[in-house]
């Protein structure tokens, strides 16, 4: 076996439009233009045919992997021609919002090859987020190798609700996980003696780093950064500043930005800005002593998905955005920043009406999305005529 490398490159490209397993729309055919502050954009629609794509994280040359959250993991060239499902995926509890969720790249991918990803998981009774790591291997075809799981989320199982979960890779190489708290369990947001409605922080083997907040402490998981966190889908380090940001849902109302810090607590379900789904009241107060507030919250909520920290200057005045995608709220959204302060909203693609899943920034400096739908698409949004 071959694990990936910068000069097996042009072999898997070829050798993933072999494997094609779907019919797309070629890139650029739809190209339609949209108004933004940073002038026209061109949106068009790399790859279709996915079902329900979950995560995105893009390789060398372009290349890229999807995750599809019936549990399949793809591998999609710069082109748009997708594999077929690779191998070495672990059974994957797919039922309501579970399924295969996250994936990242390491940062010495083009040196190890090496991939994470996060899914639900079967358990008798329900489910737990599990993460797996993976050797991707171009001979003789693209398929996982030498899958791992090395965390597996501690505490009541899902009924099928409130999985998270991003991943993020930290430079010193360590991953940090958003996890949900199961919906049907909020209060052990607040338990530290398990990991529902916490982001944690492991090594890349998934050990506990010493220098975890409540590592060594009696009574709580060492693996845990943060915790009081709700169904977080939305994780990233800023550039400009090292800090780990991360968005979650509320529920009717309150969907926040939070400036992730070491041992903090986010006050799910004591403080907040919504109400439940019923519209009886959930939290005590927005505000308490020793809980965080977010740097943003939005109400009534529009369901954040996916974030990415734009680093290139591609889009006119928009370096140092940060842009999430909105599921009930069909969109892509733009929050300009001023330090840790977010100073103004845009909210762009709403005319597509789609569910925007995830974004990213491509290696071209463009935003890549996915669609949450069965059929979902990649779309690729840069500025019309650059």
């Amino acid at each position: 076996m071959t694990i990936r490398a910068p000069h097996a490159l042009s072999g898997l490209v070829a050798l993933a439009a072999m494997l094609a397993a779907t019919v797309l729309p070629a890139a650029g055919e739809d190209g339609s233009i949209v108004s933004s502050s940073a002038g026209d954009l061109r949106l068009e629609t790399i790859a279709g045919g996915l079902a329900h794509p979950w995560g995105l994280t893009f390789l060398t040359d372009g290349q890229m992997l999807v995750t599809e959250r019936p549990g399949r993991i793809r591998l999609v060239s710069a082109k748009g021609e997708v594999s077929a499902p690779l191998s070495g995926v672990p059974q994957v509890w797919a039922v309501g919002q579970g399924g295969l969720l996250d994936i990242a790249a390491d940062r010495d991918f083009a040196r190890n090859g090496t991939i994470y990803f996060c899914y639900a998981e079967p358990v008798a009774g329900g489910g737990r987020t599990a993460v797996a790591r993976a050797r991707l291997i171009d001979a003789p075809q693209p398929h996982l190798d030498a899958t791992t799981v090395i965390f597996r989320q501690d505490g009541p199982l899902s009924s099928a609700n409130h999985h998270g979960c991003r991943i993020a890779q930290a430079p010193d190489r360590n991953l940090f996980i958003a996890l949900g708290e199961h919906f049907t369990h909020r209060d052990e947001a607040q338990n530290l003696g398990n990991h529902l409605g916490k982001i944690v922080r492991i090594a890349p083997d998934g050990a506990v780093p010493k220098d975890n907040p409540f590592a060594g402490r009696a009574g709580a998981r060492g693996e845990i950064w943060s915790y009081g966190h709700r169904n977080p889908q939305s994780l990233a380090i800023n550039p400009a500043s090292g800090q780990l940001w991360e968005i979650e849902h509320g529920p009717r109302g309150g969907d926040e930005v939070n400036i992730i810090a070491p041992g903090r607590n986010y006050g799910w379900p004591v403080i907040g800005y919504g109400i439940d789904y019923n519209g009886a009241k959930i939290h005590a107060s927005t505000h308490k002593e020793g809980m965080e507030q977010p740097i943003k919250y939005w109400v009534p909520s529009i369901a954040p998905s996916g974030m990415a920290f734009l680093r290139q200057d591609r889009f006119r005045g928009w370096r140092g955005s940060l842009f999430t995608g909105a599921l009930a709220g069909r969109m892509l959204v733009r929050l300009s920043l001023d330090g840790d302060k977010v100073s103004g909203e845009e909210r762009l693609l709403q005319s597509l009406n789609e569910r925007i899943r995830d974004v990213r920034e491509g290696p071209d400096g463009a935003l890549w999305l996915l669609t949450d739908n069965a059929p979902g698409r990649i779309l690729r949004l840069s500025p019309a005529g650059r």
